[in-house]
């Protein structure tokens, strides 16, 4: 038996032994490796190195995309969606129970329409760009939210995984030297703005408010600003206009264009709707459903990489692989809610490779579990408790709670308080 020590070995030394177990699958006569790891730093390695190993493997072999799959899920989303939409607008007539009843309904294929919305966004729902565009824009208008944009901020969030000094989440979470910066006051407010309660009002900002104020403010803006140049200027260009033209709003004039085409479509069949159903009836079951819709997708996104113990770390010691199996979460959800969320649960899977369609994720896990045993699951009653942790601790690389904040940090304090001053 050879017996190794890797306490100190490379990670390239670590990929070597990764790749020699996984080609070595029948055991050699008189012959075993066992490998000793002295840290959980050095299993986290360990781990990373044979998933990294087998990485291309995997992705050659799931990141298989299916236009009819494709097109059925598609359909299985929109039809039911716009069917719902009409009944429980119309069993407000009959009893509001029904139509309450109705609506929770519609909000699950909201949510659908939305993870979908997210896979057009990474091209992995359809073979071509172009399906995945036309796609994705329709699914933007039936949620909200302007699917090209959205997708552009999302690939920054895949391409930081783990690193919270450039990615803080949909919660903007504070490091613990920012947090400890804050007043008490401020630090209530921190957590209370955070707290699951306020989800719905978080939905109906994200689906709802944001996308069309963010759009007219902007639009607002340039028109001001074109007005200004134009008449500082007459002969001035437009297209130079438009380029000394900044705004917090869009980072380029594609981005603005796709918001423009979600909102002007979006706002277009506000009008025929309201004029159909009426004002009220519209509008009571569209803001609940899209603010109910949002507040899930809220919470089932910040648990996929808020919870205990969370890889968090700096730029410089940042790992992709390593955030793959200890930053993001497996959600353990009963097989219903698997279907309407398109098994984003598996985000293990996702983060590992975003080419792999939300079709595929459940047989690629299944198949290559092995390599995800140190991602931690989370079931549907320990949400509220990882939604708790919403602190980047930047010493340790994890993210912590409130509550493990006061009892590491505030002893501290409350320890250097207490040591006698030579000087006195």
């Amino acid at each position: 038996m050879i017996c190794l020590d890797i306490e100190s070995f490379s990670p390239t030394i670590l990929q070597a032994i990764a790749l020699l177990q996984y080609y070595c699958r029948f055991p050699l006569p008189e012959f075993e490796i066992t490998i000793m790891t002295a840290t959980p730093n050095n299993a986290a390695q360990l781990a990373s190195s044979t998933l990294k190993a087998q990485k291309n493997e995997l992705i050659a072999e799931y990141a298989v995309r299916n236009n009819i799959k494709a097109f059925i899920q598609t359909m299985t989303t929109i039809l039911p969606y716009f069917v719902l939409f009409y009944l429980a607008i119309e069993s407000l007539k009959i009893s509001y129970w029904l139509a309450a009843g109705i609506t929770l309904i519609l909000t699950l294929f909201i949510i659908r329409v939305f993870v979908m919305l997210h896979d057009c966004g990474h091209n992995c729902l359809y073979v071509n760009p172009r399906e995945n565009k036309i796609a994705g824009f329709i699914f933007g208008v039936l949620c909200g939210v302007p699917q090209y944009v959205w997708s552009k901020h999302h690939d920054y969030h895949h391409s930081t995984n783990g690193n919270w000094e450039k990615y803080r989440g949909p919660l903007a979470v504070l490091s613990v030297d920012q947090y400890a910066e804050l007043t008490e006051k401020g630090k209530k407010s921190y957590a209370n703005q955070r707290n699951l309660r306020l989800a719905p009002m978080a939905g109906f900002l994200y689906f709802i408010f944001n996308p069309r104020f963010t759009w007219m403010k902007g639009s607002i803006q340039f028109a001001i600003f074109f007005i200004k140049q134009k008449l500082a200027k007459l002969s001035k260009p437009v297209s130079e206009i438009n380029s000394e033209f900044e705004t917090n709003y869009w980072n380029t004039w594609q981005e603005y264009r796709h918001m423009t085409a979600n909102n002007l479509v979006l706002l277009t069949a506000w009008v025929f709707a309201a004029s159909y159903f009426g004002v009220i009836e519209f509008f009571s079951i569209y803001i609940v459903a899209l603010s109910l819709a949002g507040a899930i997708g809220i919470v089932l996104f910040t648990v996929q990489h808020n919870f205990e113990e969370s890889y968090a770390a700096s730029s410089e010691n940042w790992d992709y692989f390593v955030a793959t199996l200890d930053g993001t979460s497996f959600l353990k959800l009963p097989k219903f809610l698997n279907w309407f969320t398109a098994d984003i649960a598996y985000h293990h899977i996702h983060h590992l490779s975003a080419r792999i369609p939300n079709y595929n994720l459940v047989k690629c896990h299944e198949q290559y579990k092995h390599l995800f045993d140190r991602v931690r699951r989370i079931s549907l009653s320990e949400i509220p408790n990882a939604f708790k942790f919403i602190i980047w601790d930047n010493h340790t690389s994890k993210i912590i709670s409130v509550e493990q904040y006061e009892a590491n940090y505030n002893a501290q304090t409350e320890e250097v308080a207490m040591e006698p001053n030579p000087s006195a």
